[in-house]
């Protein structure tokens, strides 16, 4: 499914971009703030996360006139918080309203309601999958599937295996897996890591998947195929 998020402040747009991308979903980032409706023509997107704020026109006014254009579920996401400003999304054309800052569970399971909503069962029961050579990994599930065997993730710990399957074979250094799981490195032990890290090789070493995971002295870690 896709999805177009007309969001001004770059910086946030990329990590909600990131935050919807996990769960599957293709994300536009809107780039032409003075001809929004040629961006939504062109990408024809399934869903469209609308701020009001924003550069020649507010939301407000490009909901109006996309609604001319299609009925698709419209998601307002705004800093604003009065209760006017919420009926005024609503009146223009919005389906729902989510006041910044916002908990990125609660937008996910917007967004899936709303496309069930709109497109039925069938637009969500396609799931994501990611894999490396033989092993598969279920996000939604957290389980990671080898040959008949079944192993169960922690959410943090299904994290580092997606970012580590997804870089390789480059090598992941230990900031961008601090970046990605935990947000702010400030507040997190270094050593925090390296046990979310031995509890995942634990598991893949269970499946037979020995030394699947090295650690680069000085660098990172690198996913490498070891069956047993």
């Amino acid at each position: 499914m896709r999805i177009f998020l007309i969001e001004d402040d770059f910086t946030l747009a990329t990590l909600v971009r990131q935050t919807i991308e996990k769960y599957g979903f293709e994300v536009h980032l809107a780039t032409n703030f003075q001809r929004l409706d040629q961006e939504f023509t062109s990408f024809k997107p399934d869903l469209i996360l609308m701020d009001i704020n924003l550069p020649y026109f507010d939301g407000f006014y490009w909901t109006k006139k996309i609604r001319q254009l299609s009925n698709l579920p419209i998601i307002f996401l705004s800093a604003r918080e009065h209760p006017m400003d919420q009926v005024m999304a609503m009146e223009y054309g919005g389906d729902d309203y989510l006041v910044k800052p916002f908990n990125n569970d609660i937008l996910i399971a917007k967004i899936k309601s709303h496309l069930r909503r709109a497109y039925g069962e069938y637009a969500m029961s396609k799931e994501r999958t990611v894999t490396f050579h033989e092993l598969t990994y279920f996000p939604e599930r957290l389980e990671i599937h080898y040959q008949t065997q079944i192993e169960l993730l922690t959410k943090k710990e299904g994290e580092l295996l997606e970012l580590l399957i997804e870089e390789s074979p480059r090598i992941v250094p230990r900031e961008m897996l601090l970046m990605k799981l935990w947000d702010d490195i400030r507040f997190v032990d270094d050593n925090t890591l390296s046990v979310n890290m031995g509890r995942l090789r634990k598991k893949l070493e269970d499946l037979g998947l020995v030394n699947c995971i090295a650690t680069i002295r000085g660098k990172g870690y690198q996913l490498n195929w070891q069956v047993d």
